[in-house]
């Protein structure tokens, strides 16, 4: 699958996508969580967080944030999900477990513009997606953000 000069400028943007995303809208961005609770990180959201050897077979829980984003149309932008594994939410990071309808764009980058962070790129049934392993004051957040057909419209 081919990607084009604009979808890729915005699956390799560095700093605040809400950030972006509202400039595009002209607006605040809207989410709406579809799934806020606990899970157990699958395999390969393990390796992505870092995880190696033995701490790959066990049970690993986050706290799962999956969203909507809506800019100025009807129809979502971007399905967003963020995972917080729960050894991440201590200290000022508990407060992501409490975002509802707040974009995490507004937390992660109120006090900085970039965040270390590792990414992936890679395309699915719903569209180009990218998966973002952030480093936020030494705790690491995986958000994967998928831009769904009405982005680009």
């Amino acid at each position: 699958m081919s990607i084009s000069a604009e979808a890729l400028s915005w699956l390799t943007s560095d700093g605040s996508l809400t950030a972006l995303l509202e400039a595009k809208a002209g607006q605040p961005l809207k989410v709406e969580p579809t799934f806020e609770g606990y899970r157990a990180l699958t395999l390969a959201q393990k390796k992505q967080i870092g995880y190696q050897g033995a701490q790959l077979n066990r049970p690993v829980m986050a706290w799962v944030r999956e969203s909507l984003l809506y800019g100025n149309s009807k129809e979502p932008w971007v399905a967003a999900q963020s995972i917080f594994p729960l050894t991440s939410l201590k200290g000022e990071a508990k407060r992501l477990q409490y975002l509802q309808g707040t974009p995490i764009g507004y937390v992660l980058f109120k006090r900085q513009t970039t965040l270390p962070h590792q990414r992936t790129i890679d395309w699915t049934e719903q569209g180009w997606r990218r998966n973002t392993l952030y480093n936020w004051y030494n705790r690491e957040l995986l958000i994967s953000e998928t831009f769904l057909p009405a982005f680009s419209e």
